[in-house]
């Protein structure tokens, strides 16, 4: 595991910087004013430290379409890629006057007509003009997620090579599976291969737990030990080199019996309709529609979103049924995909795989085998 932080990739950095510049210029943005942890990474490709939740909006990084230039808030130059000098990089401050001031030096802002944010505050909805006193304050996330929605070749590759990690510390735990072994130990296991995978920072906090025979959506309760019979899901995720990777698989803790072979079936005959709608141009409802034609009820989880730095679209779920009619999917965009069942009485058997839309169809990026009947 690497100890020095360290840029992303040149190659990776650069293609995503040119693809935010390129949806600032169809959004008529002279400036982009970024404060979220996925999209401050997405164009200046250094590393931060990872927070679980949601913080205060800050200007934590600015692009100036103009000059093409990436200014960061840096307190030292660890991790930051030459292409942003020393002298692009602002230093926190607690002096909310300070902010308006490191933003007025720097080249563009004065003259800037329309300038984005990813999100505001009360504070900065004040500051903000101030700093920029010829512009419209505009929404920048809509651009944002326009760059990000697609992703470049070398983040294809960088998702690959976290899915990779996600597997293998999946299979790993999996060989532990048995009755009299515990939810905990599973979990530990996982993470524990994870981490010799050379990733320390999971991207799910639920690892593994026995799925109730009594109600869909919930897990068993009790010591977290695993009985005869039981089905025990597992959600393998981590975050390498930013770029979250999952794979989602339900195990028998012994052999199956009649009713556990035909709700693997069922997950089965689900999978393949999911994987179907996964097709560039069809709308995202038809993910939803695919539990539809299955006969099975929509989960409370997404059926699909989007995988990258986090916070990717699309979210397709049950309750954004208008969201998922007018999103259309296009080739280049990842989503994790879930799968969902449930019998009562046996338990449920979910499946999350990660899918790469292409021009003609889907590739799974994820190839963890699948308990079968």
């Amino acid at each position: 595991m690497a100890t020095e932080v360290l840029p992303d990739d040149r190659t990776l950095r650069i293609g995503r910087r040119e693809r935010a510049l390129a949806h600032m210029e169809a959004h008529d943005l002279d400036v982009l004013v970024l404060g979220r942890e996925a999209n401050v990474r997405y164009v200046t490709g250094t590393p931060g430290l990872w927070t679980a939740g949601t913080r205060p909006f800050s200007p934590a990084a600015v692009v100036v379409r103009a000059t093409g230039a990436v200014h960061a808030l840096m307190t030292w130059d660890e991790g930051v890629p030459d292409d942003i000098p020393r002298e692009h990089l602002y230093g926190l401050t607690w002096n909310p006057m300070n902010w308006v001031t490191a933003l007025q030096g720097i080249e563009g802002t004065a003259t800037a007509r329309r300038v984005g944010t990813d999100t505001i505050s009360p504070l900065f909805a004040g500051l903000l003009p101030m700093a920029f006193p010829t512009a419209e304050l505009v929404d920048g996330e809509p651009a944002m997620r326009a760059a990000r929605r697609v992703k470049t070749a070398e983040e294809v590759a960088a998702l690959r090579e976290s899915v990779r990690v996600a597997e293998d510390a999946l299979a790993a735990a999996v060989t532990e599976l048995r009755p009299g072994t515990s939810e905990r130990h599973l979990s530990g296991v996982l993470l524990e291969a994870a981490a010799a995978g050379g990733v320390s920072t999971p991207a799910t906090q639920e690892v593994a737990w026995v799925t109730s025979r009594d109600h869909p959506w919930r897990k068993v309760g009790g010591d977290g030990r695993i009985g005869p019979g039981d089905l025990v899901a597992f959600t393998s995720g981590v975050v390498a080199r930013g770029y979250i990777g999952e794979v989602g698989r339900t195990w028998p803790a012994d052999g199956g019996g009649l009713a556990t072979r035909a709700l693997y079936r069922r997950g089965e005959e689900l999978g393949a309709l999911l994987l179907d709608a996964c097709r560039p141009g069809a709308p995202a409802s038809e993910l939803l529609a695919a539990y539809d034609t299955a006969g099975e009820p929509l989960p409370p989880m997404p059926v699909a979103r989007g995988l990258g730095l986090g916070f990717d679209a699309p979210v397709v779920a049950a309750g954004l049924p208008v969201t998922a009619a007018e999103e259309r999917l296009e080739p280049g965009m990842a989503l994790a995909v879930t799968g969902f069942v449930w019998q009562e009485g046996t338990g449920a058997v979910l499946t999350r795989e990660a899918v790469l839309i292409t021009s003609d169809g889907a590739e799974r990026l994820t190839s963890s085998p699948v308990w079968k009947p």
